[in-house]
């Protein structure tokens, strides 16, 4: 019983060091978007919901954009930076997390527009519609393919 009651102690002792670590190893995504607007709140909450820690500018996108090289014709209501990659839009964590585990010579990801249906744009607001729309890998050179489909 004395051991038991140890080794509880010291499990209960390293808690608070594997929450920090935990902490630690999510990744960090830089954010930026308009102090107003709603949809972009939304996106940063589907980040944090699937353990991505996030540090937010409200001051606008355009020139984090312009910056990390994403085409304007890309361009959506907000901006995002992980691992060196330019993320663009309402695009969903599992595509943030494919991208980040698959390293592809590419400045990033984008959601053009703000459709329907995806993160940040969905749910009881939007009487829970949801229109197709592609993720895009977006290379160097400003060319696309489609990274994964939602139909």
């Amino acid at each position: 019983m004395h051991r038991r009651n140890m080794l509880l102690a010291l499990a209960c002792a390293a808690l608070p060091f594997a929450t920090t670590t935990a902490r630690a190893a999510a990744p960090m995504v830089e954010i930026w978007k308009d102090p107003n607007c709603g949809c972009c709140q939304d996106w940063v909450k589907h980040l944090n919901r699937n353990g991505f820690a996030t540090r937010v500018h409200d001051e606008g996108n355009v020139a984090a954009r312009n910056r990390l090289g994403m085409p304007a014709k890309l361009g959506s209501c907000h901006t995002g930076l992980v691992g060196g990659y330019a993320i663009e839009g309402h695009v969903p964590v599992r595509e943030v997390q494919r991208l980040l585990k698959e390293k592809p010579k590419a400045v990033g990801l984008a959601v053009p527009g703000m459709p329907v249906g995806s993160p940040g744009m969905d749910g009881p607001a939007y009487g829970d519609q949801r229109d197709p729309y592609d993720v895009l890998l977006v290379l160097a050179d400003g060319s696309t393919r489609v990274y994964q489909s939602y139909r």
